[in-house]
C-alpha cells in the first residue's frame, strides 16, 4: 500500500475555493461534451462526407466508451490513486478533444471520441469524491450542492453552445474549447491536491470481469443508441445486441460477486440506502432525460422553433437549479434527505402534468413556465439522493460507489431517451390512425375545411396535404401529452420508493461526509 489510509484534513480559505472551481470546471467540461455535439451532427456529417445517420456514431462512440469506463472508477482508483487518476483523465480528455477537432474523417473522429469517452469515465465520480474529501464534515452538503450545479447546468447549455459555435464558427471549436478549461483544471487540481493522494494497492487485473463489462455494456449502449434507427427488435442486429448484453451482463454479475478482486464492486448493493438511492436516482433521471430529449424535438418538428430557440425556451430549467442548490446544501444536514427528494419528485410530477395540458396553440410562456418550475426539482433531486446513496460509506469505497451510481444514472438516461422517442412515434401512429378515421366525405368539419381551402385557391390534393400535416401535428401532440401524463404518475410513484431507505441521521452524517473522511 503506497499511502497511509489516514483521514485527510479539509482544505480551507483560498485553496478550498480554487479546488472547488477546478473540480467543478472539469465536471462541467465532461458533462457538456455529452450533449454539445448533438446539434452539430448535421454540420459534422456534411464536413466529413457521410450521412447524418452515420454521423450519429460521433455520439454513440463517446457514450459506449464512457458507459464502460465509469464503473471501473473504484478499481482504477485503488491501483493509481484518486488525484493521479483524476488529473491523468483530464489531461487525456484534453488530448482527445484536440484530436476530435483535428479529425478529417469519420473514422478518425470516432476513434478520438472513443478515447475521450473512455478517459472521461472516472472524472465525474472522482470529482465528487475529491470535493467531499476537501470540505469539513459540516459543509459536505454544500460541497455536493456546488458540485451538482455544474452537472445540472452543463446538459442544458451543451446544445445551445454547440449550435451557436457551429452556426458562427466551425464545428472543431466545440472540442477545442475544452483545451484551456481542461489544462487549467488539471494544473489547479495537481497543485492543490498532489499531497492528498489516496491509498493504493497492487490489485490483480480481473480480466474476465473486464471483458464481460466491455462486451455487455458496449452491446447495451449501442442497442440503446441505434435501436430506434434500426426499428428495435424488428432488426436482427438489435436482437443480437440484446442477447449479447443480457448474457454478458448476467455472467458479469455472477462473476463479480464471487471473484476476490472484482473490477466492479457489486457488493455495494447489499447496503439498503445505496441500492434505494441508485434505483431512485436512475429511474428519476431516466424519466427526466426522456422529457429533456422530447421537448426540443417536439418544438422543432411541430411547433416551428429553430434549434437555437428550442434551446433557449428549454434553458430556464437551469435558473432555479442554480439559485436553490446552495440553499439545499445548507438545509440538508439538518433535514431528512428523503423529504427533500420527495418534494423534488412531486415538483417533477407537477411539471409533467402541466405539460400534459399543452396543445398546438401553446405559446412560448406556456412552455417556459414548466421549464422554470422544474428547476426547483433539479436542485432538490440530485443533492439529497447523492447524499443518501453515499451515506455511511467508508472513504475507500466512495469512488467505487460514485462510479457505480453514475453508471446506472447514465445508462438510465440513455434508456429514457430511447424509450421516450420510440413511444412518442408509436403513440403518434396510433393517434394518427384514430384521427384519420374521422376524415371522410360525410364529416362536416372536414368538408368545411376542404371548402375553405378550395376558396383560397388550393386544389384537392394540396388541401388534403394540408389536412394530413395538421393531423400528423395533432397526433404527435396527443402522443407527447400521453407521455407527460405517464411521467407524472411514475414520478409520484417514486416518492414511495425513496422511503424504503433507512433514515439518515446527523450521526450517520446526512451529507455523506462520513464516507469522505
Amino acid at each position: 500500500m503506497s499511502q497511509a489510509s489516514q483521514p485527510l484534513p479539509p482544505l480551507s480559505g483560498g485553496a478550498l475555493v480554487l479546488a472547488t472551481v477546478a473540480l467543478s470546471l472539469a465536471t462541467f467540461m465532461n458533462v457538456l461534451d455529452t450533449t454539445i455535439a448533438n446539434v452539430s451532427i448535421p454540420t459534422i456529417s456534411g464536413d466529413v462526407g457521410v450521412s447524418a445517420s452515420q454521423g450519429t456514431w460521433v455520439i454513440t462512440s463517446f457514450a459506449v466508451a464512457n458507459a464502460i469506463s465509469v464503473p471501473l472508477t473504484g478499481w482504477l482508483t485503488q491501483r493509481i490513486g484518486q488525484v493521479k487518476l483524476f488529473v491523468s483523465s483530464i489531461v487525456l480528455f484534453v488530448i482527445a478533444s484536440l484530436l476530435c477537432g483535428m479529425s478529417t474523417s469519420l473514422e478518425m473522429l470516432i476513434a478520438a471520441r472513443v478515447l475521450q469517452g473512455a478517459v472521461a469515465g472516472p472524472m465525474i465520480p472522482l470529482s465528487q469524491a475529491l470535493l467531499l474529501q476537501s470540505y469539513p464534515k459540516a459543509k459536505s452538503a454544500m460541497a455536493l450542492a456546488m458540485w451538482s450545479m455544474t452537472t445540472l447546468v452543463a446538459p442544458v447549455l451543451g446544445p445551445i453552445l454547440g449550435g451557436w459555435i457551429s452556426d458562427n464558427y466551425t464545428w472543431p471549436w466545440i472540442f477545442y474549447i475544452n483545451i484551456p478549461v481542461g489544462l487549467g483544471a488539471a494544473w489547479l487540481t495537481w497543485r492543490l491536491m498532489r499531497t492528498r493522494e489516496s491509498a493504493t494497492r497492487k490489485l490483480p487485473i480481473d480480466g474476465v470481469g473486464l471483458a464481460l463489462l466491455v462486451l455487455g455494456v458496449g452491446a447495451l449502449q449501442v442497442m440503446l443508441d441505434k435501436g430506434k434507427e434500426l426499428d428495435w427488435f424488428a432488426s436482427g442486429e438489435v436482437v443480437t445486441l440484446a442477447v449479447v448484453a443480457v448474457v454478458a451482463l448476467s455472467f458479469l454479475v455472477v462473476w463479480e460477486l464471487t471473484d476476490k478482486h472484482p473490477v466492479v464492486d457489486l457488493t455495494l448493493f447489499k447496503r439498503r440506502n445505496f441500492a434505494t438511492g441508485v434505483v431512485s436516482v436512475s429511474l428519476a433521471y431516466g424519466l427526466f432525460f426522456g422529457i429533456v430529449v422530447l421537448m426540443p424535438l417536439w418544438l422543432q418538428q411541430f411547433m416551428g422553433y429553430t434549434a437555437t430557440w428550442a434551446g433557449l425556451v428549454t434553458a430556464p430549467i437551469g435558473i432555479f437549479a442554480l439559485l436553490l442548490s446552495p440553499f439545499v446544501g445548507r438545509i440538508l444536514p439538518r433535514t431528512d434527505p428523503r423529504l427533500i427528494a420527495s418534494f423534488a419528485f412531486i415538483v417533477f410530477a407537477t411539471t409533467a402534468f402541466m405539460r400534459a395540458g399543452f396543445n398546438t396553440d401553446a405559446d412560448m410562456m406556456a412552455i417556459v413556465i414548466p421549464q422554470l418550475v422544474q428547476g426547483a426539482a433539479m436542485a432538490t433531486f440530485f443533492i439529497p439522493l447523492t447524499a443518501l446513496t453515499l451515506s455511511g460509506l467508508p472513504p475507500e469505497r466512495i469512488p467505487a460507489a460514485a462510479g457505480l451510481s453514475n453508471f446506472f444514472r447514465i445508462t438510465a438516461g440513455g434508456m429514457g431517451a430511447s424509450i421516450s422517442t420510440t413511444m412518442w412515434d408509436d403513440r403518434a401512429a396510433m393517434h394518427h390512425a384514430h384521427l384519420v378515421e374521422h376524415i371522410t366525405a360525410y364529416d362536416a368539419p372536414t368538408t368545411q375545411a376542404l371548402q375553405g381551402m378550395s376558396a383560397l385557391g388550393l386544389d384537392p390534393a394540396q388541401a388534403m396535404g394540408m389536412i394530413e400535416r395538421q393531423v400528423t401535428r395533432q397526433a404527435y401532440m396527443l402522443s407527447a401529452t400521453d407521455l407527460f401524463w405517464a411521467a407524472g404518475i411514475l414520478f409520484l410513484a417514486l416518492t414511495a420508493l425513496i422511503w424504503l431507505s433507512r433514515p439518515v441521521t446527523n450521526k450517520m452524517d446526512s451529507s455523506a461526509a462520513g464516507g469522505a473522511h
